[in-house]
């Protein structure tokens, strides 16, 4: 039986950047192994479980998609051994001078992230935070060894540990969005004692911080009749207590707008309601920012929902999460997939 805390604690621990997602795969792989019927890969690297329900084939689809991809840096050059790099997905240089990183080049190696001191950097640069650009990776190796070990391209992921905090929380980096994989890990989970009459797909998809590359191609291999993008939200805190941030611990988050398909949005609520399982709502005038952008649109267009996880500190290496939020959004996810009736998308009329 898999338990939250040391398995979330796993998938932050392993390296995972966007289009370099082959550790954190496998570790998932091996959690996702005895929960489904099916494991396979897609071409751009999306790991797919398929859960098959009970009702009488052709079963409707239901597609749960999580990104297992984070946030990160890859090396640009080696200058007199300090490793120059940009971002890969949306990076804050100024959270990232002193943070602890591991370079993957011929081999691993640890370093840190550095900054000139301010006398050194341009004068337009003075006394202000230090643009990406004059950042540097320190490994601690003379200039020549470390240019043999790192080339451009090489990967750096942070190497912050994760660690628990007071109230049930935990922080750590790439929660956006191992987060959400946990989720979808303990509903698989809690399918086990359910009765399903539709095929339940979970994926990992690849790519999303970056350009949705998992998002657009992992339903053109399933071809759901209804997905559920499952991701993380801005959770109030420092800086971040208006509308546009939800409750951290006020449990899932779900998304309401143009990306949203309406009817599945409102059995959603109504099952949530019915259980007494506490949610929130998140306003989404545009696109949401999930895997949900590229799924509604695939083939002919899919159905799509938005169940998101309250997160502090998104796009950091401390990242800040309720795990009770987690553990309802799969107790949500397992629900709903146990109560789609067969016909349920055929009830679904437009036109009324």
């Amino acid at each position: 039986m898999i338990e939250l805390t040391p398995y979330l604690k796993q998938l932050l621990d392993l390296p995972g950047l966007s289009g370099y997602e082959a550790p954190i795969r496998a570790a998932i792989r091996e959690a996702w192994q005895p929960l489904v019927d099916e494991l396979s890969t897609s071409k751009i690297g999306s790991l797919h479980g398929l859960r098959r329900g009970c009702g009488a084939e052709p079963r409707p689809r239901l597609l749960l998609s999580a990104h297992m991809d984070a946030i990160g840096l890859i090396a640009t050059s080696v200058v007199e051994g300090m490793i120059h790099f940009t971002q890969i997905g949306g990076v804050d240089p100024r959270i990232l001078p002193g943070q602890p990183v591991t370079v993957y080049g011929r081999r691993e190696l640890p370093g840190v992230v550095v900054q000139p001191p301010d006398r050194l950097l341009p004068e337009a640069q003075a006394g202000k935070p230090v643009a990406m650009e004059h950042l540097l990776v320190d490994t601690g190796l003379a200039g020549s060894e470390t240019a043999s070990l790192v080339r451009p391209g090489d990967p750096i992921a942070f190497a912050q540990p994760p660690f628990e905090l007071a109230g049930d929380t935990l922080a750590g980096h790439s929660l956006d969005n191992r987060a959400s994989v946990a989720a979808v890990t303990l509903c698989l989970q809690e399918l086990q004692r359910s009765v399903v009459a539709w095929d339940v797909w979970a994926a990992a998809s690849v790519q999303e911080e970056t350009v949705l590359g998992g998002a657009f191609t992992s339903p053109f291999d399933i071809r759901p009749d209804l997905a559920i993008a499952i991701d993380v939200t801005h959770a109030k805190g420092a800086g971040a207590s208006d509308y546009r941030s939800l409750t951290l611990g006020g449990g899932p988050v779900l998304g309401w707008g143009p990306n949203i398909h309406t009817p599945a949005y409102q059995a959603l609520k109504e099952l949530a309601d019915r259980l007494e399982i506490t949610t929130q709502f998140e306003p989404m005038p545009r696109h949401s920012g999930t895997d949900a952008i590229g799924i509604q649109v695939v083939a002919g267009g899919i159905p799509t929902l938005v169940v998101s996880i309250p997160l502090r500190y998104m796009h950091t290496p401390v990242e800040t999460i309720a795990l009770k939020d987690i553990s309802r959004t799969g107790h949500l996810l397992a629900e709903f997939a146990a109560s789609l009736e067969p016909d349920f998308m055929e009830k679904i009329h437009w036109d009324e």
